[in-house]
């Protein structure tokens, strides 16, 4: 008996990792939390789409990996606080006093500022400042806020220290993807291989 090498599933999922390493605390916090600590988060990232025959698969994780840590190597090594938290202008001071505040030769690991209604990232200082205490279920919803137009994400699993949540997210697109190397085209072209789709199609 012949049997079809064809894959019943319409949509698979791609899934990536990334390690962030931060300090943070959980301000108004009645336990060993509300001190300054520090971890090193596990991120993993699901995204859906259709197999991209070309290449046979839904999108390349490294992919995944470098479109996400251009926007979120900023939470990398950073401090976050809660806007509200008081000490947030003292460690403003102590940069300011120290040279810091505005940026230093060995602060190259940064990516660009961006603001949303849940944080505002200052790489200059290595700072993120949050609307919500960071935990791990509020990362989540962070991250999803900073990718969602630029990823198909389904899935986010946040793990840090012994804390782990998870977060499933409606597929909302599908990308337009180079055939030679499987990443989203730009404008019909493909920014790592040259590879130009042909007019018409």
């Amino acid at each position: 008996m012949n049997k079809s090498t064809n894959c019943c599933c319409k949509t698979i999922r791609s899934v990536a990792h990334l390690d962030i390493q931060y300090a943070h605390r959980f301000y108004g916090f009645k336990g060993e939390a509300q001190y300054l600590h520090g971890h090193t988060g596990g991120l993993t990232l699901e995204v859906e789409d259709s197999v991209n025959p070309g290449v046979n698969m839904v999108f390349p994780c490294n992919e995944i990996q470098k479109t996400a840590w251009n926007v979120l190597k900023n939470f990398d090594h950073a401090l976050v606080l809660r806007e509200d938290d008081p000490l947030l202008p003292a460690i403003l001071a102590v940069y300011e006093k120290q040279g810091i505040r505005n940026g230093a030769p060995t602060n190259t690991m940064k990516g660009p500022a961006f603001k949303t209604d849940l944080c505002t990232a200052y790489p200059e200082c290595r700072l993120v400042v949050t609307k919500e205490t960071m935990t791990v279920e509020g990362f989540i919803k962070m991250v999803y806020e900073l990718l969602k137009d630029k990823l198909n994400i389904v899935k986010i699993t946040f793990t840090s220290g012994v804390n782990v949540a998870t977060a499933e997210f409606p597929s909302r697109m599908t990308m337009d993807r180079c055939p030679w190397c499987g990443i989203a085209l730009k404008d019909g072209a493909c920014p790592k291989c040259g590879y130009h789709r042909p007019e018409g199609e």
